[in-house]
């Protein structure tokens, strides 16, 4: 392998820059980066933005000079080479997210679990739903572990975050499915390597409930659209229906929609969806990986929650503004939150004047239906139809 540099003679920012690259691996790239001091900031999709004052220094410790048509070509040549629209990284709010490969027989896709503690035999189950698709199973070597003080976790955080981290970078790996939800992906995410995440390429993620926090963090920090359905311990259970509507999704993808929702405010409009477990989503206001509402299609579920507590969620979100510029909401299943009257009359208080429309009985969730959505794709809420449809295919 060969580490390239040319030239300092890009203009930002008030000084010089140059590209630094591999002409094999991005791997030994971020290495050779890290060794030398350069910021993971610095990378940009395929090379890292070095000024000019640290030319000399990774010459000396060993990167090539050659010229800017050298590098283009050499990136082309080791199939490194992203364009803008290709890569991971950010995009604003509002923005539609970067679309994953869907999925064919044949494909790998890694188990891997960041939140609760894995019952065995649901967790064969689901791997068994998986196999029948035609696909390979790799599991995560912590899956099956649990922290030694904190019992609820599945192992503790660094190998939790391992198996997260070794599942999506490994270039074998399409998919990364979560075992089961619970709690204790908030406790990752400030220690995952994004850089690394960023570099690996699009690829699927699917979960729900405590993996709207991977989901909010991989559209924020990654820009790519997430797949919100069932995680592996729930395969084994779930109704044909709602299989056969994942599968459809990650294998086959076309025009999704959702008929027969509840109408709680009027109206209609588009956007970008985005949203997850209410309180997952309340638990990451103020950190670096929450991201705002701004022109989205906000989608919410929650699980034995009392009227009360949804009340002191949304308006947690309200105050913190994650909910400026929203186009719409659509709620789905409220398993176990107490009285429906009582709920309702919460969601119409705390969502019902914000000027866009409200709707309700989306099927996806802590209860069957779980129906699969893709988080980061544009879709239309209309009140009129009691529908919420996509407007573009989910995935690549």
């Amino acid at each position: 392998m060969t580490l390239l540099i040319d030239p300092p003679s890009w203009p930002a920012r008030g000084r010089l820059w140059s590209h630094l690259v591999s002409d094999q691996s991005l791997e030994e790239l971020h290495s050779f980066a890290a060794a030398a001091g350069i910021p993971s900031p610095a990378f940009e999709r395929d090379h890292y933005d070095v000024p000019e004052q640290r030319y000399g220094a990774l010459v000396a410790a060993g990167a090539v000079p050659v010229g800017s048509r050298v590098i283009v070509t050499a990136l082309h040549a080791a199939g490194l080479r992203r364009r803008l629209g290709e890569a991971l990284g950010p995009r604003r709010p509002g923005r539609r997210l970067l679309r994953p490969p869907r999925l064919h027989a044949g494909d790998r896709v890694a188990v891997v679990a960041p939140a609760g503690t894995v019952p065995p035999e649901r967790l064969d189950a689901g791997i068994a739903v998986l196999q029948s698709w035609g696909l390979h199973v790799s599991v995560g070597r912590h899956v099956l572990r649990r922290h030694p003080r904190l019992h609820h976790l599945a192992g503790s955080d660094a190998e939790r975050a391992d198996d997260l981290t070794t599942a999506w970078t490994d270039p074998a790996t399409r998919a990364v499915i979560a075992a089961r939800g619970g709690s204790g992906i908030h406790r990752l995410l400030d220690s995952l390597d994004w850089t690394a995440l960023a570099a690996a390429g699009p690829k699927l993620l699917v979960g729900f409930s405590d993996v709207s926090a991977l989901h909010e963090a991989f559209a924020q920090r990654l820009g790519l659209v997430t797949v919100h359905g069932p995680v592996v311990c729930s395969l084994g259970e779930a109704p044909h229906e709602e299989r056969a509507w994942l599968r459809g999704l990650l294998m086959d993808p076309g025009s999704l929609r959702w008929d027969g929702l509840d109408v709680l405010v009027e109206g209609s409009a588009d956007g970008v969806l985005a949203g997850g477990n209410l309180a997952v989503l309340a638990a990451g206001l103020g950190t670096s990986v929450s991201r705002p509402a701004t022109e989205a299609i906000v989608v919410l579920e929650e699980i034995r929650e009392e009227p009360y507590r949804i009340d002191r969620m949304l308006t947690q979100l309200l105050r913190a503004g994650w909910f400026a510029g929203v186009r719409g909401v659509a709620i789905g299943h409220l398993t176990g939150c107490g009285d429906p009257r009582q709920v309702r009359a919460v969601l119409s208080d705390r969502i019902g004047d914000l000027g866009v429309p409200v709707l309700a009985g989306l099927p996806f969730g802590h209860e069957a239906p779980n129906l699969a959505l893709p988080l980061g794709v544009r879709a239309r809420l209309d009140a009129a139809a009691r529908r919420l449809t996509l407007l573009d295919c989910p995935l690549r």
